[in-house]
């Protein structure tokens, strides 16, 4: 896509400090995590897109290729608190929320009720093979994911902030499994597929993991420097042609909408929801902060759409006997979909770079 020609207007002395700390952090961050991760550096991107647009992951990848390793290893680049749970089918809701036990008061000699913490109260959580338990347990997950709370009992528990939760799962183990509804599909931000390495790659790999080779990695940033980075990804600005091209993406998907293409009606079943243009736009202002810039270009709302829109595009039977898959139908819209349209309103100057709140 061609890159937008956006005016780059004056930023504030704060703004322009908070911007520099992001961009330098995200190559610290990069360089901390390829001290043990080979490879896989779009991957890594979309895992820091998610994180500083709030927004939760699910990576998808055969085993063995690091995807435990690559979440552990991010987490200890950022200081926050960090669980990891390891799903598996006899796990209870209880066992990742927490759970109500009766104490007695020594003094008084009463009993009550006391809320025992789980693994979700952390920062970063691990839900690692998620699609391993039975749908009741991932369940447990969803008001957290959404809400940032656990309710327990009546009362209402805040989780700490930010909180996210980057989940993994194995696509070629069957037995055993329990694929994820689509409502708690659509409450990640992202679904990222881990590829295999590239040859180079799997010979530093096996170089490296072979041997005596150990490499401590340092912390970047802190709970509250995140905080403040996510504040700056939502003041992006975003003009109006780059909203409306992130509209008629997702409403091309949807079969009932007027003007959809007959190759969408062939192949998908249910296409994205409003939640897929909020994504969009998000993942599109983290990943234009990330690369230095304070505007929006419509080719980051095309970088974003396939981790974005992937999991919410349902395809139907007659596009999987053809192996046309949720990502064949998103490239082919991205290739025909123009940039702009006729009803498109003219894109005003930026005045400022970052938007005041």
């Amino acid at each position: 896509m061609n890159a937008e020609k956006t005016s780059d207007p004056s930023l504030s002395r704060d703004d322009v400090q908070v911007l520099e700390k992001l961009t330098e952090a995200y190559a610290k961050i990069r360089k901390e995590l390829g001290k043990v991760i080979v490879g896989q550096q779009l991957v890594v991107e979309q895992l820091m897109i998610a994180i500083f647009a709030q927004g939760h992951c699910l990576l998808e990848g055969v085993p063995g290729l690091a995807k435990t390793l690559m979440v552990s290893t991010l987490a200890k680049t950022l200081k926050l608190s960090f669980n990891r749970i390891q799903f598996t089918p006899d796990l209870m809701p209880s066992d990742i929320v927490g759970t109500e036990v009766i104490q007695e008061d020594k003094a008084s000699g009463k009993r009550e009720f006391k809320f025992l913490q789980g693994p979700v109260f952390a920062n970063i959580i691990l839900a690692d093979e998620i699609n391993r338990t039975p749908p009741k347990t991932q369940a447990a997950l969803l008001e957290a994911m959404q809400e940032k709370q656990v309710t327990i009992g009546g009362v209402r528990n805040v989780l700490p902030a930010p909180f996210f939760v980057l989940a993994t799962q194995n696509p070629i183990e069957q037995e055993g499994t329990y694929m994820l509804p689509e409502a708690q599909q659509d409450r990640f931000m992202f679904k990222v597929f881990v590829e295999y390495p590239n040859y180079d790659e799997e010979f530093k790999i096996a170089e490296t993991t072979t041997s005596q080779v150990s490499n401590e990695v340092e912390s970047v940033l802190s709970g509250e420097e995140i905080l403040q980075l996510q504040q700056l990804v939502r003041r992006v600005p975003v003009a109006s042609h780059v909203i409306h091209y992130a509209l008629r993406l997702v409403r091309a998907t949807r079969v009932l909408e007027p003007g959809c293409p007959d190759f969408v009606k062939e192949s998908v079943s249910w296409g994205a929801g409003p939640r897929g243009v909020q994504y969009l736009i998000l993942g599109a202002k983290a990943r234009a902060i990330l690369e230095g810039r304070s505007y929006v270009k419509t080719e980051d709302i095309a970088a974003v759409a396939r981790p974005v829109l992937r999991h919410r595009v349902i395809t139907n039977f007659n596009a999987e006997s053809q192996g046309v898959t949720s990502d064949v139908v998103i490239n082919r819209l991205l290739k025909e979909l123009p940039e702009r349209a006729s009803g498109d309103e003219v894109a005003p100057e930026l005045a400022p770079v970052i938007a005041k709140s």
